[in-house]
């Protein structure tokens, strides 16, 4: 794969890119200013002098060769990415306690002049510690560090018998060694760590957000063609008989009415896509009964609720467009029965109809009435829909109403019930 290029990395990348170019080159820095530079001019002249410094710098060197890598794999364990092999661990260990014993010999040998034996040995621990505080918790890291160094200081005590003052200065260089080594290496890659997750928390909000759309347009096209196409079919099957049976004209009338709901159904395909439709109830209510009396079906409609509010109104508006859908196209109902009623703080929508097949197969859910669910649930509202009395159908829509919520205009009263029978299409289904 190639090499990405530094304006194609997100921003998260290239905070990564510099958190793991930070903490590789950190360890070159410390060890030409602590352990490299420290000690030049401090060495004594002669030859064990000398070579204990040169065996020193080449086991600095080799620590930091080694933690170039440690990091590099530790920073993918702590991200989730991968282990780190013992053998790097084991080498990064071993370089350690090697560079901490070759400055208690030149300590011990008193190779060094004016004290400065001080900065490598706060260099020693680095590179290993800064690696391992990334692949074991805070506090295991914790632990074995004090038991190294309480085992490191009983030791330089009973081979080397330094002075207290020289134990005490030992002791607390190593423990600002690797004090150092966690804040610096565990605090970097942990504020990346949840930079990732801050971006990996977006991408799945972004995924979940895409997804929540496209049921919203699943939904509402199936709401908005479900009817509509229905009609259309119906109608053109009309027109069919009319035409055969030689009426032309009302044939006509009914393709005319056809291609007036074909309009209609391209604009709200529009509007759907744009995300800005809602139904609005009392023109729901009337769209149902003529169209239900087209077909046919004696449809009555009882019943109001005033000063809805507009949220409350397009909910049930889409309950009345989803159950007039469904009994067009299921069952062979003859009778429907719209009931809109308001009381107790609630407004309750009920829609039953007959012609329901005795063996069930009619109430079982749709995709059409989970999406009616979803919309009640926005307005903290409920369905109930299943078969009742054998071959009747009962849809029941409940959505709390608080006071001073209304904003919307009211469905108007419509006590007299309107039969089928008295649409100009009746009688044709």
């Amino acid at each position: 794969m190639g090499r990405v290029r530094w304006r194609d990395r997100s921003k998260v990348e290239r905070v990564e890119w510099q958190s793991r170019v930070s903490l590789r080159v950190i360890n070159w820095v410390f060890f030409l200013a602590w352990s490299g530079l420290g000690l030049v001019g401090s060495i004594r002249g002669d030859a064990t002098a000398t070579t204990l410094f040169a065996a020193l710098m080449a086991v600095n060197v080799a620590q930091c060769v080694v933690a170039d890598r440690h990091v590099r794999l530790a920073i993918d364990q702590y991200l989730g990415r991968g282990r780190v092999p013992r053998a790097w661990t084991a080498a990064g260990f071993c370089l350690a306690l090697a560079s901490v014993g070759l400055i208690a010999a030149l300590a011990g040998t008193q190779s060094v002049k004016h004290g400065m034996i001080v900065m490598p040995l706060i260099f020693a621990p680095m590179p290993f510690g800064g690696a391992y505080a990334l692949q074991v918790p805070i506090r295991t890291f914790v632990r074995r560090a004090v038991a190294l160094l309480a085992v490191g200081i009983v030791a330089t005590a009973v081979i080397a018998r330094p002075s207290p003052g020289w134990l005490a200065t030992l002791t607390a260089m190593l423990a600002l060694a690797l004090g150092i080594a966690l804040l610096c290496y565990r605090c970097s890659i942990w504020n990346l760590s949840v930079m990732w997750e801050s971006e990996h928390a977006r991408e799945i909000e972004a995924r979940l957000a895409v997804a929540e759309e496209r049921l919203r347009f699943g939904r509402d096209l199936h709401d908005v063609m479900g009817r509509n196409l229905s009609v259309v079919a119906l109608k053109s099957e009309l027109a069919v008989q009319l035409a055969r049976r030689g009426r032309t004209e009302d044939a006509v009338a009914q393709m005319i009415e056809v291609q007036r709901i074909a309009q209609e159904s391209q604009k709200e395909v529009r509007e759907v896509v744009r995300g800005y439709r809602a139904a609005d109830l009392a023109a729901e209510l009337a769209g149902a009964r003529g169209v239900l009396g087209a077909a046919g079906i004696a449809c009555t409609v009882t019943g109001g609720a005033p000063d809805l509010p507009a949220d409350v109104q397009s909910a049930l508006g889409w309950v009345v467009r989803e159950t007039t859908t469904n009994v067009l196209r299921h069952g062979d109902a003859r009778t429907c029965r719209v009931t809109l009623a308001a009381g107790g703080g609630d407004v309750v929508l009920t829609v039953e109809n007959d012609g329901v097949d005795p063996s069930g197969g009619d109430g079982r859910p749709g995709s059409g009435l989970a999406g009616l669910r979803e919309r009640l649930a926005e307005v903290a509202g409920t369905l109930e829909a299943g078969v009742v009395e054998r071959d009747r159908f009962r849809v029941v829509a409940t959505v709390p109403v608080r006071a001073g919520r209304a904003d919307g205009s009211g469905v108007q009263q419509e006590p007299e019930p309107v039969e089928a029978g008295t649409a100009s299409h009746g009688g044709a289904r």
